[in-house]
């Protein structure tokens, strides 16, 4: 039923309300609505936020967003973890109407008596509910010159209408008719859930030996340690570990997914269990819980968190086969189907069957994840969420998010749009994307205009730049270029981003032409790999990374999602973005200040290509025709930008301009 004044389109909406909307602490959000009410009476509204107390927030006004589209909006902020409320209340401004009405009737002389005792009536209930600190005084001075019939009706009337007196009146507004829409859910999670930088390696890789003809030794968790130390030092926040349980030994794949394996083959990591165990155990070769825990131990002295791969599903071997044979798909000879995604067969694979005893599994599934949470590990990276029913994963992530609200799940889910945005709106903190296949400059500002749009509410997009299954084309054929432009885009696209170890040292050969598969995948064998001379031979690109994660640290407009604009540029091999926060002010007692990053990046990786940008200055926070320093946080070097800018980027050498807007004051212009 709609209210006394019409509050309408409340968004964010997430499923008409059934699912909360998602923010993190101190993240900035928009809360819209269309509000109107009959006849030519002003309205206004303003957004109430509930904290998971029931307290209400500070007085956020809504703003009309385009004059005439009775569209109204305001940027709000959650201050804490929980499960918030917000709503927009709508009303009917008496004050506002007079002072319009006032506007044309007194310098025409009409009603001037009456006009003047509506607005000083009206003055008067608006006083009695500002507090004595907060300016009644002023409102109360402005009465007694409204009612002063000594005076001229202009000069009686201009009291009325002072910058003060609207500003305290703005704070403390008389509100008639007052109509609020229902409350609707918002979940607030810390800030890993939005922003973090992600590294993905395998441990047995990590100070293996492997040698023709010998049997290889596998790295453990006390060589994989050794290797925390660089990751840290790249600025990476979370190390993300594909499975370290026991593999099986049935059907065990041999390199590069051959059918047979050798002697010697290590087989897939996902292909989990065996006599050592299943998901709650840890493989042989990387050593015993107590190892692991000292691994995390190192990681949180660096400050890392591990976030550790679950993947359900098991190998021929695992010990559910034998305790839970009702767990799995029986074909019509009895035997067990393995794994398929025609051609493909994953024969070393079981998948689970979910409408059997899915209460079973629901059960097993949280003892496993808190066997793990009990050790250390807040986030689980989801393997192929999308083929397992999404009422289980409501189950799952509801009971854990109930009890630990801090953990934090990641879908790995490339599939159709519809699953993915599920997926996102019953718990999944974080989504892959379709980033890896977005290479061109309308693919990417399609695709990320709609992850930065209303999809934001819910889905968090993690942009990683390659995994052990995917080496795009782009990769295998633009060299050390490619590897550098893919990564400034993700690094400051997104406020999450990630890649699998070997990005930085631009590996790029697939097993063959046409396949994103990697040769010699790490999935089926061990890769040690030299990182001293890799750095010593100058075949790294970590020092790039280097920088980029830590502009993401520096820049509070890098770690948000929803401030992404692009901006014209004349060539269709150069993106223009940027991003802009408030980081002080917004009280009204201190002035608003920004951080403001803007990138401009080449994505063709052989040619140097030359642009005009055209930059859109009000997104900036800028007058069009202002002129500003800004400071490639690449280079280092300083120079002035207006509306239009040219730019030349070389492969190879200036793969991109990370520029940060100088806080002086612009040139040319009055600051915004």
């Amino acid at each position: 039923m709609i209210g006394r004044i019409p509050v309408l389109d409340v968004r964010p909406l997430v499923e008409c309300g059934r699912r909360p909307a998602k923010a993190v602490v101190g993240e900035p959000f928009d809360v819209t609505a269309t509000v109107f009410r009959e006849g030519h009476d002003a309205v206004a509204a303003n957004v109430v936020l509930r904290d998971p107390a029931g307290r209400s927030g500070p007085w956020t006004p809504m703003r009309e967003l385009a004059p005439g589209t009775d569209r109204w909006g305001a940027e709000v902020t959650a201050t804490s973890e929980g499960r918030w409320t917000y709503s927009v209340e709508a009303w009917s401004d008496p004050l506002a109407t007079w002072r319009h009405t006032a506007s044309i009737k007194i310098p025409a002389g009409i009603d001037t008596g009456l006009v003047l005792a509506e607005g000083a009536a009206l003055l008067e209930r608006a006083a009695a509910g500002v507090p004595k600190k907060d300016g009644r005084a002023v409102v109360l001075e402005a009465l007694d010159t409204l009612q002063d019939k000594e005076l001229a009706p202009a000069v009686r009337l201009a009291a009325a209408l002072t910058p003060e007196v609207t500003g305290v009146l703005a704070c403390f507004p008389l509100r008639d008719l007052v109509t609020s829409s229902r409350p609707l859910p918002l979940l607030v999670e810390r800030q890993r859930a939005l922003f973090g930088s992600w590294y993905e390696f395998f441990p047995r890789s990590e100070g293996a030996v492997t040698e023709e003809g010998a049997p290889p030794r596998s790295g453990t968790f006390r060589t994989a340690a050794e290797r925390l130390p660089s990751i840290a030092a790249m600025g990476f926040d979370v190390v993300y570990l594909p499975p370290i349980h026991p593999i099986g030994a049935s059907y065990r794949k041999g390199r590069n997914n051959a059918l047979s394996a050798g002697p010697y083959d290590v087989g897939s990591t996902w292909a989990i269990g065996s006599a050592e165990g299943g998901h709650d155990a840890i493989h042989p070769d990387l050593g015993t819980i107590e190892d692991f825990d000292a691994f995390v131990a190192r990681a949180h002295e660096l400050r890392l968190e591990v976030a550790l791969d679950f993947a359900l599903q098991c190998s021929p071997d695992h010990p559910w086969v034998d305790k839970h044979p009702e767990w799995f798909v029986h074909r019509a000879d009895g035997s067990i189907a393995h794994a398929e995604n025609p051609p493909k067969k994953y024969q070393d694979i079981y998948p689970l069957a979910f409408d059997t005893d899915m209460p079973g599994l629901v059960a097993e599934t949280l003892r496993v994840l808190r066997h793990w949470m009990s050790h250390g590990v807040r986030i689980f990276r989801v393997d192929n969420p999308h083929t397992k029913p999404v009422v289980f994963w409501e189950k799952v992530l509801g009971e854990i998010q109930r009890t630990d609200p801090d953990v934090i799940f990641l879908a790995e889910a490339f599939t159709r749009p519809a699953m993915m945005h599920t997926l996102a709106s019953i718990g999944f903190q974080q989504s892959y994307t379709y980033f890896t296949w977005r290479n061109t400059k309308d693919e990417l500002t399609d695709y990320l205009e709609e992850l930065a749009g209303e999809a934001a509410a819910y889905m968090r997009p993690n942009l990683f730049v390659n995994t052990p299954d995917i080496l795009h084309a782009y990769l295998q054929h633009g060299g050390r270029p490619a590897f550098e432009a893919r990564a400034v885009l993700a690094a400051t696209l997104s406020p999450t981003w990630g890649m699998y170890s070997g990005f930085e040292l631009c590996e790029n050969t697939p097993v063959r032409e046409g396949s994103e598969e990697y040769l010699n995948s790490e999935k089926y064998e061990l890769r040690p790999r030299d990182w001293a001379r890799a750095e010593a031979e100058g075949r790294s690109i970590a020092p790039l990374i280097t920088r980029l994660n830590r502009l993401r640290r520096r820049h509070p407009a890098l770690q948000h999602l929803r401030n992404l604009r692009f901006h014209h540029s004349d060539n269709d091999s150069v993106v223009v973005y940027s991003k802009r926060v408030r980081t002080a002010g917004g009280t009204g007692t201190e002035p608003d200040t920004y951080d403001t990053v803007l990138v401009v990046v080449n994505l063709d990786t052989r040619d140097t290509r030359e642009a005009t940008i055209s930059l859109n200055m009000p997104e900036l926070g800028l007058d069009w025709h202002d002129s500003i320093p800004v400071r490639d946080e690449l280079t280092g070097e300083t120079y002035h930008w207006g509306r239009d800018n040219y730019v030349r980027l070389e492969p190879g050498v200036t793969p991109a301009h990370v520029l940060s807007l100088r806080p002086s004051s612009p040139i040319g212009g009055s600051p915004n």
